[in-house]
């Protein structure tokens, strides 16, 4: 059957679109049968909850609490619960993971890096990026924008985008494989209403860089029956 995991979702205190706190939403995972969940909170580019007038110390504070809470209630239930986070460069929004609140707190000149130069840093310190719904087409996206030599993986089925346009999944797909791109997927979870997609994987994830070491493996399925 596989270890199942949540690669991209929010909590209410990290994303001003969340709709359920950390704490909910890695019981809600548990009750569905996942084995862990990475939470992903929109970065200070995006759609972040955290206001934009404090102190760079305190804004990282304030991001991390839904994941600590999430993580608090995983170790308790026996949920595992990894931290990486989607930023968002006009609309385009990459995954990232690798990485943690120390290094977020060093690198307080993030916000002024371009695609290239952000792909760069993350890269140099051992992270990874990866293109979220690449193809999704909505309000807020002006333009569809791709970086295939600065993203180290595409999201190829993201139940959101599923469930708006089967095409924008479909779209994701063909593009990392004319790529020769790893492929994730991810529920894109906002609240506990909201599971089912993500990754399957032969053996459980002892941390975030077991998780990267797969997918750039090309291991792990993509789960699209959702």
């Amino acid at each position: 059957m596989g270890y199942k995991y949540e690669t991209h979702m929010h909590t209410s205190e990290g994303s001003a679109c969340g709709v359920s706190s950390g704490a909910k939403q890695a019981q809600a995972y548990l009750d569905a049968g996942y084995t862990g969940i990475i939470i992903t909170d929109h970065f200070f580019n995006g759609n972040s909850a955290v206001r934009k007038d404090l102190p760079w110390e305190k804004r990282i504070e304030l991001f991390c609490v839904g994941y600590e809470n999430a993580k608090k209630k995983g170790d308790e239930i026996g949920l595992d619960v990894f931290l990486g986070w989607e930023v968002n460069f006009s609309a385009t929004e990459f995954l990232v993971y690798g990485l943690d609140k120390e290094w977020l707190l060093k690198n307080d000149d993030i916000l002024t890096l371009d695609v290239k130069q952000h792909y760069e840093r993350i890269k140099a310190d051992g992270g990874m990026v990866i293109h979220a719904h690449p193809f999704r087409e909505a309000h807020y996206i002006k333009e569809i924008r791709l970086f295939p030599d600065y993203v180290d993986g595409v999201e190829v089925f993201n139940t959101a985008n599923e469930h708006m346009n089967p095409r924008f999944n479909a779209n994701a797909l063909k593009y990392a494989r004319e790529n020769g791109l790893p492929e994730t997927g991810g529920t894109d979870s906002h609240n506990v209403k909201n599971t089912g997609g993500g990754m399957v994987f032969e053996h459980r994830l002892n941390s975030i860089y077991d998780y990267m070491e797969a997918v750039y493996n090309h291991e792990g399925t993509v789960i699209t029956d959702v």
